[in-house]
């Protein structure tokens, strides 16, 4: 049964979404670097005690939401797979539709995808995001394949997955660098032929 939000809850949720919305249009206009963390308070209107008791990490993590919902989707990307899919295909097909790899994101989300892989800073906090992921991923993984969850391949290639967005986010053709490691990942590294 759903729960409603208190009004404290209500007016941290505000807060902190002004804070996010602040911090983006600042960056946008302004570069990453050209903003401090006193003109994001004083742009949504609060004291940076504030700013610093919702969002601790600082003006890395402020337009960021906590990370967990990645773990949510990979996790039920691998258990609601259909049936004789991959895990590795049904990961990609999950990738595929967020964040750097989208090709629909609606105006705002693409204005924030585009601001965080082009400022290294914000590309560093996401990928720690990522990779606090590693070990639901790695359950999953190892539930989906019957394997022992502490086999140091299935942590492996938990870490090798959450790392495309990094790796692949950057890339001129973002989706095409994911598929292009999915592929290295289901097929093997293709050993060149040696010429004598």
């Amino acid at each position: 049964m759903p729960t409603t939000m208190g009004r404290r809850e209500r007016k941290k949720a505000q807060t902190r979404r002004a804070l996010s919305d602040a911090a983006l249009r600042l960056f946008s206009e302004h570069g990453y670097d050209g903003v401090t963390v006193a003109q994001i308070a004083d742009e949504a209107d609060v004291s940076i005690a504030t700013l610093f008791a919702h969002v601790p990490d600082g003006k890395d993590a402020l337009i960021f939401d906590d990370g967990a919902e990645r773990s949510v989707w990979l996790v039920a990307a691998i258990r609601d797979r259909p049936a004789g899919q991959s895990i590795l295909r049904a990961l990609r097909h999950c990738l595929a539709g967020r964040g750097p790899f989208a090709d629909d994101l609606p105006a705002d989300l693409r204005r924030k995808r585009d601001l965080i892989v082009s400022t290294p800073a914000l590309r560093e906090y996401s990928r720690r995001l990522w990779i606090a992921g590693e070990a639901a991923l790695a359950e999953a993984i190892a539930a989906g394949s019957g394997r022992d969850p502490s086999d140091m391949t299935i942590r492996t290639l938990a870490r090798y997955v959450l790392e495309i967005p990094e790796l692949a986010g950057a890339e001129p053709d973002p989706l095409a660098a994911m598929n292009a490691i999915f592929d290295l990942l289901e097929h093997g590294w293709p050993e060149a032929k040696e010429t004598t």
